[in-house]
């Protein structure tokens, strides 16, 4: 499927969700901007994470003091192809699983670790 179906379906999804949030939850998910990108790029990959990566959270968590050195706003990546392939190329699938990461990088914006975040079933 094509990358820019991909991201709409993804895109759908996610405002979906975002929809079914309680309201504190939606007004901060809704602050924090997510990013469709096709895979981890090598500045991702050089941090030590895995190519298969399906999403990730990076910079400062709600209510954290932003890090001096590092300029960069919050933000929400999810990789669209490992998405993809991870859900076995069937839409519903990557809906579901858009759904989950989505919610699991979240948890971490909100300021969950990852026991947090697997309490709550986002693992």
């Amino acid at each position: 499927m094509k990358l820019s179906r991909l991201v709409q379906i993804a895109s759908d999804t996610v405002a979906s969700t975002q929809r079914e949030l309680p309201a504190e939850v939606r007004t901060a998910a809704r602050s924090v901007p997510v990013r469709f990108e096709p895979a981890p790029d090598k500045d991702v990959l050089a941090d030590g994470f895995e190519p298969d990566l399906l999403g990730l959270f990076s910079g400062p968590a709600l209510g954290e003091e932003p890090d001096p050195g590092d300029p960069m706003p919050p933000q929400i990546f999810l990789y669209m192809a490992n998405l993809w392939d991870f859900a076995g190329e069937d839409v519903e699938a990557f809906r579901s699983e858009v759904r989950l990461t989505y919610l699991h990088e979240l948890g971490h914006f909100l300021g969950w670790d990852e026991d947090d975040v697997a309490s709550r079933g986002l693992e």
